[in-house]
């Protein structure tokens, strides 16, 4: 069973913060690395007005898609290519999420109202990924983020700033929790209360927002374990679930079961859920080791909020398919084979 490793984020593009991510060293102290990630548009519905924390914000609507990202570059600027019909029906055409993995104090808020109005407007749900936790990637190729949690706290507090009024689906900081066997008790503790607060301001600037902690994947932690950490974290009092395997391979119904059993050992409220990240999963995971964009691998179901099962809010694509994690093209840019050969399975 493969354990990708962290992701650098991409270039996003002009408008949108779309990043995308390849992968990093793995986690000290012997502990599997985490999955890489990449970033793009996601698109989600309107719904009726939830009660705060009662179920995914768009039960029986349509995820926003994000107007700009590389896919959508590529195939503005390739339309004679052979490959871009599929591309474009298989990968363009559906919702993904948008990366926010700069620190940028001052154009933050700007930067995701921009993102939720449009998908206000659009009658839709978007799926925005807050990425500047301090010590990202716990200094391996993803590195980065703001300088300390004083700054952090700040950023997110802007980032909910801009959360709007309507339905939206923020996935907090993926591999903040699953990866921080770098930190000492001290720092891990000061980070999990740093995630919790931007979870709390979050929700407060907008109660109609669907906050999701980071719970690895099906072939990391054990589901005891990672409950432990996320409850450190706040995940059971502060956010509205979990999320699990973002740009990772395994498959749905492992992640369905592992989900399903954080979320009973997290023991949060009854509404909590889990939301998955789908994007590349249609052939499970690869062989041991094989993390780098490796070959075979498939698109998994396509994003939704009606997954008919129960705790799972949502399948995402929070890694937009085709993005490189380094190895069929420069971490964190679109690939067109790459994309090719996922959209044909």
């Amino acid at each position: 069973m493969t354990v990708p490793l962290p992701a650098r984020p991409s270039h996003p593009p002009p408008s949108a913060s779309a990043s995308a991510h390849p992968p990093g060293p793995p986690e000290p102290s012997g502990q599997p690395p985490s999955p890489e990630r990449s970033a793009a548009p996601v698109a989600a519905s309107p719904a009726g007005r939830p009660a705060p924390g009662a179920g995914p914000p768009a039960a029986a609507g349509r995820l926003h898609r994000h107007p700009r990202s590389q896919v959508l570059d590529w195939i503005r600027a390739h339309r004679d290519d052979p490959r871009r019909p599929l591309i474009e029906s298989r990968i363009a055409a559906h919702p993904a999420a948008v990366w926010f993995p700069e620190h940028e104090t001052g154009r933050i808020a700007g930067e995701v109202r921009a993102v939720t109005a449009g998908a206000a407007a659009a009658g839709r749900v978007p799926v925005l990924v807050p990425y500047a936790i301090p010590d990202r990637d716990c200094g391996g190729a993803s590195q980065g983020g703001a300088p300390d949690l004083a700054a952090y706290d700040a950023w997110t507090r802007e980032f909910a700033a801009g959360l709007g009024d309507q339905p939206v689906i923020v996935i907090l900081e993926p591999d903040s929790i699953a990866l921080s066997g770098c930190l000492s008790d001290g720092l891990r503790a000061a980070r999990y209360a740093s995630l919790a607060r931007a979870a709390r301001a979050m929700k407060a600037a907008n109660p109609r927002a669907r906050v999701y902690f980071d719970a690895g994947h099906s072939g990391w932690h054990p589901a005891a374990r990672q409950a432990a950490e996320l409850r450190a974290a706040g995940a059971a009092t502060s956010g509205d679930g979990i999320f699990t395997n973002v740009s990772n391979f395994h498959r749905t119904g492992d992640e369905v079961r592992y989900a399903r059993r954080v979320l009973e050992a997290l023991g949060g409220p009854p509404g909590q859920g889990a939301v998955i990240d789908t994007s590349r999963n249609g052939n499970g995971a690869p062989e041991q080791g094989a993390w780098c964009d490796p070959p075979g691998r498939a698109l998994g179901r396509t994003p939704t909020t009606e997954t008919g099962e129960a705790r799972i809010d949502a399948y995402l694509w929070v890694k937009l398919p085709g993005e490189s994690d380094g190895c069929r093209g420069a971490a964190g840019t679109f690939t067109p084979d790459y994309a090719f050969e996922l959209a044909t399975g």
